[in-house]
């Protein structure tokens, strides 16, 4: 984690000075801040608060409730230092001279542009670590490859990794913040909404290694069509230097066509036995996870982890790839898998009577819908599954909700959607007979 002396020599500019983050400092100790956070319900004693403007509020507004609650700085707008700032009476830096009779006193650093700082600190701090960062993107399964591939790596080397779904240009920088001497891997999570905003993510995490999971529908009302997605995709690869490691999913074919956008070696993985490392065999243990054989190096190995769904084999595959190339023997990987937590999003539920409820009503996309529905049939009983409406598919949003519900219809036997587009889903399922089809907007059909 990063400390004030530093933050403060990043707002100066002054970055070649700064020691490596496995260096000490003159004084033989540092104090980094407890956290770094963007919400004054989240700050506590010794974290920093960085004060953004947003849609509804602005940051600046809860300044003083987070220093009463004990940060030890705020990031804040030179402009509303100088008016609204000095009315808390808490001390301004702007400068390191500025901090030298302020030892243990709660400060304001005053800057241009926080959001702008915070991110070419982010950098910064980047530059100065020397371990492995693994930036992962792709239409579907960017936060479940994250959380699996830190979960392995883990058993093998100290790993930070963005918390919940921290992918786009505040919350990679919040991460990269993060880092300190005993990191030695820290996995990206990278979103975009278009071109050019993988390639900014990617100036300040210079990512060593890479993983493509897919290229789909997402995003498409910001993106027109898959071929924008893939180019804004592809991003990621592309920034990764010839001494790294881009693995892609192999069997899809714009994402098997981003090696050559890349320096760096590429590795491919999949299901098809033409890929560098594939999976074979695979049987799905409904609640339980999936069991498969993975067909790498000349070898094989069998795994049986707890991700619900055959899908999950993908992810799975993409984390070992990864692993491997960092020298994590084949036990820990296998240890790695064994977390019960690993199930991120997908929640399946057994209920009363027989019945498996299926709650998919985070905001997902048609592939990852429907591989939901496949793991709910092969429960027994009665099915009932909640779906909520998939944001920002563009033109393709009523087709992508219809195909749900035609999937829908062949599985459940009692069907919940949740939201406006989500009508879509119930419409398509009623005319394949789901039995029972509440929207919680209108009612029953």
């Amino acid at each position: 984690m990063i400390d004030l002396s530093d933050l403060v020599q990043m707002m100066e500019g002054a970055t070649a000075a700064l020691p490596s983050l496995y260096a000490q400092s003159s004084s033989g100790v540092r104090t980094p801040f407890t956290d770094i956070v963007i919400d004054s319900r989240q700050a506590g004693p010794g974290a920093l608060f960085v004060a953004l403007p947003g849609e509804r509020t602005d940051g600046h507004q809860f300044v003083a409730a987070a220093l009463r609650a004990g940060a030890r700085a705020a990031l804040v707008d030179e402009a509303w230092a100088t008016q609204a700032g000095a009315a808390l009476n808490i001390p301004i830096v702007r400068r390191t001279a500025d901090l030298q009779a302020l030892a243990g006193q709660p400060v304001l650093l005053a800057v241009a542009d926080p959001l702008a700082t915070l991110q070419a600190a982010a950098a910064a701090q980047r530059r100065r670590f020397r371990g492995a960062v693994i930036g992962i993107t792709g239409s579907v399964g960017k936060t479940s490859t994250k959380e699996v591939l830190a979960a392995v790596l883990r058993q093998a080397m100290p790993t930070l990794h963005s918390a919940k779904s921290w992918n786009n240009e505040i919350g990679v920088p919040l991460t990269l913040l993060r880092l300190d001497a005993a990191h030695r891997a820290a996995v990206i999570e990278m979103g975009t909404y278009g071109p050019g905003e993988i390639a900014l993510l990617c100036t300040w995490a210079q990512p060593t290694h890479a993983i493509v999971t897919n290229v789909g529908v997402s995003h498409l009302e910001r993106m027109k069509n898959s071929d924008v997605v893939a180019l804004a995709k592809s991003e990621l690869p592309a920034a990764v230097a010839a001494n790294g490691l881009v693995v892609l999913n192999g069997d899809d074919s714009r994402v098997r066509a981003m090696a050559g956008v890349t320096a760096a070696r590429s590795l491919f993985y999949g299901l098809d036995p033409r890929n560098d490392l594939w999976a074979d065999e695979i049987e799905g243990l409904g609640l339980a996870g999936v069991r498969f054989t993975v067909h790498a190096e000349g070898g094989s190995h069998q795994f049986s982890i707890p991700l619900r769904g055959t899908h999950q084999v993908g992810i799975a595959l993409s984390a070992i790839a990864i692993a491997r190339s960092l020298g994590v023997a084949w036990p820990a990987i296998h240890a790695g898998f064994a977390d019960p937590a690993l199930q991120q999003r997908l929640v399946v539920i057994p209920g009363s009577r027989g019945t498996t409820l299926l709650d998919d009503t985070y905001n997902a996309a048609p592939a990852s819908c429907k591989a939901a529905l496949a793991l709910l049939q092969s429960t027994p009983g009665r099915h009932i599954a909640v779906f909520g409406e998939m944001a920002e598919l563009g033109p393709e949003s009523e087709m992508g909700h219809r195909e749900v519900g035609i999937a829908a219809a062949n599985v459940v036997d009692a069907l919940v959607v949740v939201g406006d587009e989500a009508r879509w889903i119930g419409l398509a399922a009623a005319y394949g007979y789901a039995a029972f089809i509440f929207s919680f907007l209108g009612g029953m059909w």
